[in-house]
């Protein structure tokens, strides 16, 4: 099978969770699915939420929400350092209080990076997807999360994948309840045993959008060196030496 591979990076990143404390935007530590799928749709022209017009869901979501997509960090143990930002808005309806100034605080990523994949199949938007990201032409400015933060895309190939069941360790982003942890032997007495440090990343992320409001569906997220094996039967491919899960 084929798969259609990116490196996807920016300066910063604002993927905004729904709570807010006071007037502090909080960011999700990762990008997500239905972040994916809003700058895919972007790529190929798609309308987006201010475009809905009363429809169940954004145009980007109806049509690119079946895409089965993988999710690989760069960033040193999946972890993106975060930075408060602070902004004046000083537009008179802004704010109740004197004078009119909001102030304003979001959570930005730092110098995120990933790999992603997207799964070649039978989608009829796949032909305009490959040819805008192979060629570098996208009809809408691609962004991370927000428009302050523009997206580089870059190193856009075509890559060999195939489904496997044979591996113990996942190179992706993976749905926490489809896999469980291997427990590992300690060789201690073993002269060629070396130790490798174990982590772990976890988070809940978005994986859909509900209908009614179009709120984010979110589930456990996990990405770590540490050993595993499916649950049950679930999307998992190799690329190279890479072991990919696709959701």
């Amino acid at each position: 099978m084929k798969a259609l591979k990116f490196t996807l990076s920016g300066e910063t990143a604002f993927f905004k969770k729904p709570d807010v404390n006071t007037y502090l935007y909080f960011t999700y530590g990762n990008i997500h699915k239905v972040a994916i799928l809003g700058l895919v749709g972007a790529a190929i022209g798609l309308a987006g939420y201010n475009f809905q017009e009363g429809k169940e869901f954004p145009q980007f979501y109806s049509e690119l929400n079946n895409l089965n997509i993988a999710i690989a960090p760069k960033n040193e143990r999946g972890y993106i350092p975060k930075r408060v930002q602070v902004f004046n808005n000083s537009v008179g309806y802004a704010s109740q209080e004197q004078g009119g100034n909001l102030i304003v605080k979001e959570q930005w990523l730092e110098k995120p990076k990933w790999d992603i994949y997207i799964l070649i199949d039978n989608n009829p938007n796949m032909d305009k997807i490959t040819h805008s990201f192979l060629e570098n032409s996208f009809q809408y400015m691609p962004y991370l999360g927000k428009n302050d933060h523009y997206a580089n895309i870059t190193e856009a190939v075509l890559v060999d994948i195939k489904e496997t069941t044979s591996f113990e360790k996942v190179n992706s982003l993976f749905i926490r309840e489809h896999f469980e942890f291997k427990k590992e032997e300690k060789k201690i007495f073993d002269s060629g045993f070396q130790h490798e440090d174990m982590w772990k990343y976890e988070e809940r992320l978005p994986i859909a959008l509900e209908g009614n409001q179009n709120q984010y569906i979110t589930v456990p997220f996990i990405f770590t060196n540490m050993k595993v094996k499916p649950k049950e039967s679930c999307k998992v491919f190799a690329e190279s030496e890479k072991i990919l899960f696709f959701f």
